[in-house]
C-alpha cells in the first residue's frame, strides 16, 4: 500500500482526507509543521509527499527546496490562491505537480495515482544491453529497471518527472517530441500552464545533466535527445 505524507498546518484536513485515501488503498499520514514532516521523511519511506504552500516555520516552497536536497520523492504542492506564478515556482523548485485549494479529494487522489504510475512507467522500446533494460549513450547511461541515471559514471538524482522525460527522449534519440507529446505522456492537464511546465522540467533536467549538452530545442517544434550511442550499446 503506498504511503503518502501530507504536510499541512490545517489539523482538520488530515483525518477525513486519510479516510478518503484509504478507500483507494493509500495510507495518508500527516504532519502539521515542516520540521515534523522533514523528520518523518528522513526516518520513514514514503511514496509521495503533499505540501501546502502556506506553512509555519517555512513556506512550502522552502520546504520543497529542502526536501529536494536529499530526496527525489514525488511532490505535489497545494496552492491556496491557485496563482500561476505560485505553481510555476513550485515546479521550478522540483515539484512534480500542483493542485489549487480548495480541491476535491478525488482529484488529489487522482493526481497522486498518476504520479505513482509514472514512477513505474518505462519506455516501450528501450535499448537492450546485456539482458538489462538500459539506454546507453556517450557519457550517459539510463537504467530503466533501477530508474537510475549515470553521467560519466556518476549517479544523477532525478525526480520522477525528470526521469520519465529523459526516458521518453532516450527511447527514440533524434526524434523531436513536441510539447503536446510530452504533456500527453507526463501530465495531461491544463495545457496553457503545463506548456510552460514542460520548459521548466527540461531546464531542470539540462542543469542536472551538465556538462553534457544533450537535450536540444528545435524552435517551434520541440525537444530531442542528441547523443551518440556508446560503443558498448
Amino acid at each position: 500500500m503506498p504511503r503518502i505524507l501530507l504536510i499541512d498546518d490545517d489539523e482538520e484536513l488530515a483525518p477525513p482526507l486519510a479516510a478518503y485515501f484509504a478507500r483507494f488503498d493509500c495510507q495518508l499520514e500527516a504532519a502539521v509543521r515542516p520540521s515534523e514532516g522533514l523528520a518523518r521523511l528522513h526516518a520513514t519511506h514514503y511514496d509521495a509527499a503533499i505540501l501546502d504552500v502556506m506553512l509555519p516555520e517555512m513556506d512550502g516552497f522552502a520546504l520543497c527546496r529542502e526536501i529536494r536536497r536529499t530526496s527525489d520523492i514525488p511532490i505535489i504542492m497545494l496552492t491556496a490562491r491557485g496563482e500561476v506564478m505560485d505553481r510555476v515556482v513550485g515546479l521550478e523548485l522540483g515539484a512534480d505537480d500542483y493542485l489549487p485549494k480548495p480541491f476535491e479529494p478525488r482529484e488529489l487522489v487522482a493526481r497522486v495515482q498518476t504520479i505513482l504510475r509514472r514512477q513505474r512507467i518505462v519506455p516501450a522500446t528501450p535499448v537492450v544491453v546485456a539482458s538489462a533494460r538500459r539506454a546507453e549513450f556517450d557519457g550517459l547511461c539510463i537504467d530503466l529497471d533501477r530508474r537510475e541515471v549515470l553521467r560519466h559514471g556518476a549517479r544523477v538524482e532525478l525526480t520522477g518527472t525528470e526521469f520519465e522525460l529523459l526516458a521518453m527522449l532516450a527511447a527514440e534519440p533524434g526524434k523531436v517530441f513536441s510539447r503536446d507529446d510530452i504533456l500527453n505522456r507526463l501530465r495531461g492537464h491544463e495545457a496553457e500552464l503545463y506548456s510552460r511546465a514542460v520548459d521548466i522540467v527540461v531546464s531542470r533536467l539540462r542543469r542536472k545533466l551538465e556538462p553534457l549538452d544533450c537535450i536540444k530545442t528545435l524552435r517551434n517544434a520541440g525537444y530531442t535527445l542528441a547523443l551518440g550511442r556508446s560503443e558498448s550499446a
